[in-house]
């Protein structure tokens, strides 16, 4: 069989040739390689060791494992388990519904996300930024920051339930104009309409991607980028300007003017007219003035229209250059589309129309357009406007706010005349944590906070205030932690004015610092998305779980044999050593272990 490699870079080469329809994608499904890559990609994510509906995990995975599974999709007898439905807490309150799909299940649809990904990556939209290779956050608001120059209005798209409400018949249209395998498009059919286990009660799925999975949001990709290209053509419909724009007829006459007064002055200079140069003077500065205080160009100008979009997973954002009518028209039109095309419905209360001088919230960001007028030279030496129509990005203050009284590391007390006065607390959850740990959890918080908002224009100012109180916060976590003053910690921790904690390890000491490196405004731009070819290249380390499975030489009693078996641990530091398997996971620094069946069964008899 041709490698894994070699099989997704001829799909994402055919994919650009738009009329390109593939017809054998199901054979793939029988190539062993793709589930190596697929089980060590599993086995590095944080939910790898949770058991869905079946019971089983990622241990005791094998070579027969696997062939077991190809067999059944061979003879077409492969039926997905019904994920097991958890819920998560959102931050407003309210509970996210979160599928837990069979180990089993994850591999064939890793490789199945593989395939689908090589074969749309290509095709779609600049606009999308949800869920992609190379892709995040950071892509989409840098190209909001770029596109959006001087939009009027903004359009904050909001679809209700979206996932959960993704027709599946539509879904399989879409992808049925370019894949011509019904065995693949009846696997895709079986996941779409597995089910979930709730209180042990089965739950049919008529509609929505399978919750939790792998394929979930490439299908969700493949489904939202309808509307991408549904903005494309409404945006050529729209789109509305020449190559040069006309000034405003108030403008050019106060430039004119300005120019006019400006060669007068020229003659007055040469013929030595004192009284004519004052007049002169006085002119030119004040229609400098009035140039400088009005618009060149008409605000709204009938013959200059435009609209940008960009998109994260269910998440969309349009700016508008032309009147609030032209955005309420845009917004009716994008929601017949999603209503009769997609089958989805935009949420007329929260779809909101704002203007851009106001600040807009999107992917945790205040947007807005700057409509300062005032001038400075440029790099060229030109008296320019040069603020004005730039988008900008801000920090929300209630972001630090509330991550700092989720942390506990701040308390707000209520004062009798209303007042408010906000105070750093020391975090009781972290009390008992090694000195490094605690120090570690800190710099994390401040870190994650940090890299997120590092593209903000207010990053600096809103990040020092957030590090005031977590600094304070640590000092009084470790004042309650040894109960001593803020006086003797500082003696104790306090190295050259940065808290450093030591530690031992088996390497010698080390010394851990609280994170002191600032927080400047990072303008060097996210990474470009460069390669249409996705994430699918295996480790090739010889210490990798594929190579210590397909090795053949159990870990524990050295014996060789095909049947090499898997054995996965969720964090290593919950072993306590008591058996032989705990002591050599121990040695090796490993949470999985390769071990023969007669070692595997040991294994299992111990935990049982």
């Amino acid at each position: 069989m041709r490698s894994p490699e070699t099989v997704l870079e001829n799909l994402s080469t055919k994919a650009k040739e738009t009329t390109y329809r593939f017809k054998r994608l199901y054979r793939n499904l029988y190539n062993p390689e793709f589930y190596l890559i697929a089980y060590q990609k599993i086995a590095l994510s944080q939910g790898s060791m949770t058991a869905g509906t079946d019971g089983k995990t990622l241990s005791g995975m094998s070579l027969g494992r696997i062939q077991k599974i190809i067999d059944s999709l061979k003879d077409h007898s492969y039926q997905p388990q019904p994920v097991r439905r958890t819920y998560i807490a959102k931050k407003n309150g309210k509970m996210r519904p979160l599928g837990i799909p069979s180990t089993n299940d994850k591999l064939v649809q890793e490789v199945v996300r593989m395939l689908l990904e090589a074969i749309y990556e290509p095709t779609f939209s600049d606009k999308s930024h949800g869920f992609r290779p190379n892709r995040s956050c950071h892509t989409c608001l840098t190209d909001i920051k770029v596109a959006f120059h001087g939009a009027k209005w903004i359009v904050e798209g909001d679809i209700k339930g979206c996932f959960d409400n993704i027709d599946h018949h539509t879904l399989i249209s879409i992808i049925r104009r370019r894949i011509a395998d019904e065995a693949f498009i009846e696997l895709l059919w079986k996941f779409l309409r597995a089910g979930y286990l709730e209180n042990w009660v089965y739950n049919a799925t008529f509609s929505g991607a399978p919750q939790g999975s792998g394929i979930s949001p490439v299908l969700s990709n493949i489904y939202l980028n309808e509307l991408d290209v549904f903005m494309d053509r409404l945006k050529l419909q729209f789109d509305k300007y020449n190559s040069y724009r006309r000034p405003s007829k108030e403008y050019a006459k106060t430039v004119a003017k300005r120019g006019y007064w400006i060669k007068e002055k020229k003659i007055a200079v040469a013929n030595g007219d004192e009284a004519r140069i004052q007049t002169a003077t006085a002119n030119i500065k004040k229609f400098t003035e009035m140039v400088h205080n009005s618009h060149c160009y008409e605000p709204i100008d009938p013959s200059y229209k435009k609209i940008q979009y960009s998109r994260y997973a269910d998440d969309f954002i349009i700016g508008v250059i032309g009147s609030k009518r032209d955005a309420e028209a845009i917004k009716e039109k994008v929601g017949e589309f999603l209503s009769s095309e997609l089958k989805l419905i935009l949420s007329d209360e929260k779809t909101k129309i704002t203007h851009s001088a106001e600040r807009v919230r999107f992917l945790g960001y205040d947007i807005s357009v700057e409509r300062s007028m005032n001038f400075k030279y440029d790099k060229n030496g030109h008296f320019k406007r040069c603020w004005y129509g730039n988008v900008k990005l801000y920090m929300p203050r209630e972001k630090w706010i509330n991550k700092l009284l989720e942390y506990d590391a701040m308390y707000i007390k209520k004062c009798k005349d209303g007042k408010e006065i906000w105070k750093p607390h020391y975090r009781s959850k972290l009390i008992n944590w090694p000195d490094e740990r605690i120090v570690s959890k800190f710099n994390s918080e401040i870190r994650g906070m940090y890299n997120y908002y590092r593209i903000a224009c207010n990053v600096a100012y809103e990040m020092h205030k957030f590090y005031y109180f977590m600094n304070s916060s640590l000092y009084k976590t470790f004042g309650n932690k040894y109960k001593r003053t803020y006086k003797h910690i500082c003696e104790r921790y306090k190295r050259g004015g940065i808290f450093t904690v030591s530690y031992k390890t088996k390497h010698g000491t080390k010394t851990l610092e609280l994170y002191h490196d600032g927080f400047t405004k990072n303008t060097k731009p996210a990474p470009a998305f460069v390669d249409t070819l996705p994430d699918y290249r295996i480790v090739t380390k010889k210490n990798s779980l594929v190579h210590r499975l397909q090795r053949g030489v159990c870990e524990m009693c050295g014996a060789r044999t095909d049947d090499i078996q898997m054995h996965h641990v969720r964090k290593l530091k919950d072993l306590k050593g008591d058996t032989d398997w705990e002591k050599k996971m121990i040695e090796i620094r490993r949470k999985s272990l390769a071990v023969c069946p007669g070692c595997f069964e040991v294994i299992i008899k111990t935990n049982l």
